[in-house]
């Protein structure tokens, strides 16, 4: 199969951008008073923190060691990779674990609680070009660049028990966390389609029966603010809550410098247009436990943000380096209105737990919605000043909305409940997924006469999915255990045409398909075995299938080329690992080596309007290594490392993807076999690693307490992440690609109170590294990553 795309005038790229209709206010009102009855709720709950001051004190000996010098060992941690609470060390699967408190230092500065996990867990990446509503992630390399709205992704998002299928859904912030599981490798058995790379799993403080809560509040550059906070505790003996809520905020930063004509009204030039957002998020968790065999929580949660999109820098890229140093707050922008994107998301569950006496029954039913835009000048700059025989060169806008998208999901699950060396569960999974979005391009937007109200798109999109599955798990021996799981998964996809887009004068001239339905029915299954050695050592190995269901990609219609289209990709996965807990449990290092092949790989490339096409290259291998570890070498230090080693490729003679070209001219160096059909050029990808699959990844953290007193400490952290050669794209290219990107994060302070409250200083980026994570190819437009963020923040915990 050869990638030969239709070729058909249309604008240049676009990214994946929307429509202002929904108007979406910044209520900082709300949000200040949510933080204030939060406080409120920690000031009333002093006086049960002070009961508990002793164990308290117990708790921070345990973590510091005792006055004597004594080196504290490593707390248990504690996964459900398998949809059982079970010790990580006895897990056949390599699992990447970040506690709440970790992650809540990463986002400090305002950092997206998603992208901020990038580099901080072996072999996960995590990006984006269409800003905070849609993070792409990729684990041991797979993942998907595609930037339409209806994209799908081998990475599933999975949060307080619910996937998050839809990229607006999976944009949801995390917080008032508990833990975050990062699954490497397929994960289709127990968790279904779509997980071919692997699943991040995100689980939230629950409700309990002792009053407690936490408040984490930052304050830093450029007006970044930061609250994390929720408060729980029992309505009665048989009833608890808890109300969570994450508020981020910036103002902002970024000013636009262009002084020439607008084609469609944006004013200009204007200081500190862009570069802001708030985000506000609110969770209400109510716990029913009226007798020890039965359980009912139900949760509820509602987003409202608006900020701004990706902003692309055009020829921040010089052909022949893939060096760029222009300034991060400066832009040369002449359309589309400063970027601005909102989206309002809210959604809730139940999930009941009954104990029939060895036997469990869990059902978790869920609904989840959104709707917002996102709005760019996805050229980069100002046509007006790149300038082809005197003429502006390169006009690029675009917009996406979501109106409407409602997904339902229902899972109920047996499962074992006894000590006996026989486990087992079996279940079956409902997904159905319901959306309708439109696509503006740029002509929509332009003052008259040259506006065209017709040149935008409509698409509905439908996706039906159930599954049967089964796992069990047999203690053959005192030291071995084997585990084998299965799932038979029906996944049905469509999307429908419902307006294309026409001339100024209404003249329809799509001529492509309106209708378009994809199916696919296939098993996942998993085998794995786990050694016990030694209490200190584990040996594990495990073989796994997996697939990612078919794909349509509607879009195209609004440049009027037809739909394209994915079949369902296959994957095949080996690993073998081993776990350890050393030197009296005060040294953790798990190591896990892996490969697999994805057959009929799904990638995404260009057409000659920039418009992307999904296909299928015939397979993908790679191989690889991953190692975590957690050490406290003496009594007042603790370090954390994590390393991965990839090494990926594409196998596929025959697929060719259209190179970086603006009007018709290659723009970037290309490093590939080249041909050129009619005005475009297209690389051989074959032996191309894939797209966003850094070579190896390196992080650090580490933090020192100098004792003051019994209950208080000084300390400072710091936390550290480096990535190795990554390419952005499918060609090879000089230009588009990173190589030993660095970042790292420095904050030092006062913990008093035997761990109670934490004042510090804190630097996000504290070198303020200009690192390039991405690029749209034909404008050399660059994306930088977040500037460096200084500031102070306040924990408080009871």
């Amino acid at each position: 199969m050869s990638l030969f795309p239709a070729f058909r005038p249309a604008p240049p790229r676009r990214a994946d951008h929307a429509f202002p209709s929904i108007a979406l206010p910044r209520r900082r009102a709300l949000v200040r008073a949510l933080a204030s009855l939060l406080l409120a709720s920690a000031a009333v709950a002093v006086s049960a923190a002070e009961s508990a001051e002793a164990e308290a004190v117990a708790d921070a000996q345990t973590q510091r060691g005792s006055a004597s010098g004594a080196t504290p060992s490593l707390e248990t941690v504690t996964v459900t990779a398998e949809r059982r609470e079970e010790n990580l060390q006895e897990v056949p699967v390599s699992v990447g674990v970040v506690q709440g408190d970790a992650m809540r230092d990463y986002t400090a500065g305002g950092d997206d609680t998603l992208l901020a996990l990038a580099g901080r867990v072996p072999a996960l990446y995590a990006e984006t070009t269409t800003g905070r509503i849609f993070p792409r992630f990729y684990i041991r390399g797979l993942g998907n660049i595609d930037f339409y709205l209806g994209a799908s992704q081998p990475v599933s998002i999975i949060q307080d028990d619910v996937v998050l299928e839809h990229v607006v859904l999976k944009s949801n912030p995390v917080y008032d966390l508990d833990q975050v599981e990062v699954l490497r490798g397929p994960q289709g058995s127990l968790f279904g389609r779509n997980t071919t790379a692997g699943i991040v799993k995100f689980d939230s403080i629950k409700p309990g029966q002792e009053h407690s809560g936490r408040a984490q509040l930052s304050y830093g550059s450029y007006g970044s603010f930061s609250f994390d906070g929720g408060v729980g505790g029992p309505l009665s003996d048989i009833a608890s809550f808890r109300v969570s809520a994450l508020y981020q905020h910036r103002d902002d930063w970024v000013s636009n410098r262009y002084r020439g004509p607008s084609a469609d009204g944006t004013a200009t030039p204007q200081d500190d247009a862009m570069g802001g957002y708030d985000d506000r998020n609110v969770r209400l968790q109510l716990l029913l436990q009226p007798s020890e065999n039965f359980s009912l929580l139900a949760s509820g949660h509602a987003r409202d943000y608006d900020g701004t999109s990706t902003l692309f820098l055009r020829n921040a890229i010089v052909k022949g380096s893939n060096r760029v140093d222009v300034p991060r707050d400066e832009v040369a922008y002449d359309e589309a209105n400063n970027n601005p994107q909102a989206y309002k998301t809210h959604g809730g569950s139940l999930k009941a737990i009954y104990n029939f006496g060895g036997i469990s029954l869990t059902s978790i039913s869920a609904y989840e919605s959104t709707a917002g835009y996102s709005r760019g000048d996805t050229d980069g700059g100002a046509a007006a000043n790149f300038p082809v025989n005197g003429l502006p060169n390169g006009y690029g806008q675009s917009m996406g909305q979501v109106r409407d998208l409602d997904q339902y999901t229902q899972e109920f699950r047996l499962a074992s409940e006894n000590d006996t060396a026989l486990q087992w569960q079996a279940g079956a999974f409902y997904f159905n997924g319901r959306d309708t979005t439109d696509f503006y391009q740029r002509a929509w937007f332009l003052t008259p006469p040259a506006n065209n109200p017709n040149n935008w798109v409509r698409l509905r999109n439908s996706n039906t999915s159930w599954a049967l599955f089964g796992q069990l798990s047999y203690q053959v021996s005192d030291a071995l255990t084997l585990t084998a799981g299965v799932r038979e998964t029906d996944d049905r996809k469509r999307t429908r045409l419902l307006k294309t887009a026409d001339t100024a004068a209404g003249v329809v001239t799509y001529t492509g398909r309106r209708d378009v339905s994809l199916s696919d029915r296939t098993p996942s299954w998993d085998l794995s075995a786990m050694y016990s050695v030694s209490p200190e050592m584990g040996l594990y190995a495990r073989v796994a299938r997996g697939f990612r269901g078919p794909t349509i990609q509607g879009r195209s219609a609004v440049f009027n080329a037809d739909f394209t289209t994915a079949d369902s990709e296959t994957i095949l996965s080996w690993e073998a690992g081993i776990k350890t807990s050393l030197l009296d449990n005060r040294l953790r290092l798990n190591v896990a080596g892996f490969a697999y092949s994805v057959d009929d790989i799904q990638l995404n490339g260009n057409d000659s309007n920039g418009n992307g096409v999904l296909f299928n290259a015939d397979k993908a291998k790679a191989h690889g290594l991953e190692a975590d570890l957690d050490w406290r070498p003496l009594p007042n230090l603790a370090l954390s490392a994590g390393l991965s080693l990839l090494k990926s490729e594409i196998q596929d003679k025959r697929v060719y993807a259209q190179v970086c070209a603006l009007n018709g001219v290659v723009v970037c160096t290309v490093n590939d076999p080249t041909l050129r059909i009619g005005a475009n050029t297209f690389a051989q990808i074959d032996g191309n690693p894939l797209p966003n699959a850094p070579k190896y990844t390196v992080n650090l953290a580490a933090r020192y307490d100098i004792p003051l007193s019994d209950s208080g400490t000084f300390f400072i952290a710091t936390d550290w992440n480096k990535q190795g050669r990554t390419s952005f794209v499918l060609y090879d290219s000089v230009e588009f690609n990173a190589n030993g990107n660095v970042e790292g994060g420095l904050k030092l302070g006062y913990s008093g109170g035997y761990g109670a409250y934490e004042v510090a200083l804190f630097g996000r980026n504290i070198t303020n590294e200009k690192n390039l994570k991405g690029a749209i190819e034909n404008y050399m437009a660059a994306v930088y990553n977040e500037p460096r963020i200084i500031g102070v923040s306040l924990n408080y915990t009871w």
